[in-house]
């Protein structure tokens, strides 16, 4: 199993910037893609970056030009440094990994960390 632990939310300005950590342990080997997701108040979860073992990279319209996800060669951490930040990307942000281990699909999710954008 993947254990993962999110760091670095906040409160920041308009316009200003945060990098989130994501720290893994556990069976990290078992890790083939890692991803960022975001939940505000009243909405549905939604994917905010995506990263593969292939190096793969995917992010929501919302967020590219904005954000960076990037990662450690051994899936130990992955980040996502976040710039021009806007009020709208208030939300808690989670850590999630995709696994394959012992011929099993599985996932793993972060506690969250909060994310707010404000003046």
């Amino acid at each position: 199993q993947v254990q993962l632990v999110e760091s670095g939310g906040g409160l920041v300005q308009p316009g200003g910037s945060l990098r989130l950590s994501c720290a893994a342990s556990g069976s990290i080997d078992s890790i083939y893609a890692m991803a960022w997701y975001r939940q505000a108040p009243g909405k549905e979860r939604e994917t905010v970056a995506s990263i593969t073992n292939r190096g793969n990279i995917d992010y929501a319209p919302a967020v590219k030009g904005r954000f960076t996800i990037s990662r450690d060669n051994a899936w130990s951490a992955v980040y996502l440094q976040m710039n021009s930040l806007k009020p709208e990307d208030t939300a808690v942000y989670y850590c999630n990994a995709d696994t394959f281990e012992a011929a099993n699909w599985g996932e793993a999710w972060g506690q969250g960390t909060q994310v707010t954008v404000s003046s």
